[in-house]
C-alpha cells in the first residue's frame, strides 16, 4: 500500500517512545508538515500536560486529547499523538480516515531510562500506576490500531527513520 501525497502518518506508542522527535525527523525527511497533539493540547489548556493532570485530573486529559484530535484536519503532515490517544476510538477512527498509523515500539526499560518522572511528563494514567502498568494497559490498544508496527527501542534515531521509512515504502526527498 503507497502512501498518497495527501495522506498523514501518525506515530502512536508510550510516552519516550520517540513519536515527537522522529516525527520532526520524518516529516523533514520526506517533506511533509509536522503536528504535535501533546503542543496543541497545552496550548488549547493553556498550562503544560503535567500541570493539567495534576489540576484535572488523567480522565479529562484524555478527554481533551481526543477532542484536540478529532478537530483535526491536516493532509501531508506527520502526526504525533499523545501516548493516552488510542483510549478514545473516535479519534484513532479520525486519524485512520486520514492517513497511516504507525506504532513506535519501545521496550520498557529503554522508555525507562527516558522518562525521569510520569508526572512531570503529564502521562495520562491513574496515580499509583507504574509505566510497566501503563504499557500493559496500552500495548494492545497500539496493536490493535496500528497498521505498520516499527520497533525503534534500541535504534539510533536515524536508524530508527530508516525503519520507517522502509515499513512505509517511502522515500526521504534527501535535505
Amino acid at each position: 500500500m503507497t502512501l498518497k501525497p495527501t495522506q498523514n502518518i501518525v506515530l502512536i506508542g508510550m510516552p519516550g517512545a520517540g513519536k515527537s522527535t522522529l516525527g520532526v525527523l520524518l516529516a523533514k525527511a520526506i517533506g511533509y508538515d509536522f503536528v504535535d497533539t501533546d503542543l496543541m493540547i497545552q496550548r488549547q489548556a493553556g498550562m503544560t500536560l503535567g500541570r493539567y493532570l495534576a489540576g484535572r485530573g488523567y480522565q479529562a486529559l484524555r478527554q481533551l486529547e481526543a477532542e484536540v484530535i478529532c478537530a483535526l484536519d491536516h493532509a501531508g503532515t506527520v502526526i504525533a499523538t499523545g501516548g493516552s490517544a488510542v483510549y478514545s476510538d473516535a479519534a484513532m477512527q479520525h486519524l485512520r480516515a486520514s492517513g497511516r498509523v504507525v506504532y513506535l515500539q519501545c521496550a520498557l526499560d529503554i522508555l525507562d531510562q527516558r522518562i525521569a518522572s510520569m508526572d512531570e511528563r503529564g502521562i495520562a494514567a491513574p496515580s499509583g500506576q507504574t509505566l510497566a502498568d501503563v504499557q500493559a494497559e496500552r500495548i494492545p490498544l497500539y496493536e490493535h490500531y496500528a497498521e505498520i508496527t516499527v520497533d525503534v527501542g534500541s535504534e539510533t534515531m536515524d536508524r530508527a527513520l530508516g525503519k520507517i521509512i522502509e515499513h512505509l515504502n517511502l522515500r526521504a526527498s534527501g535535505a
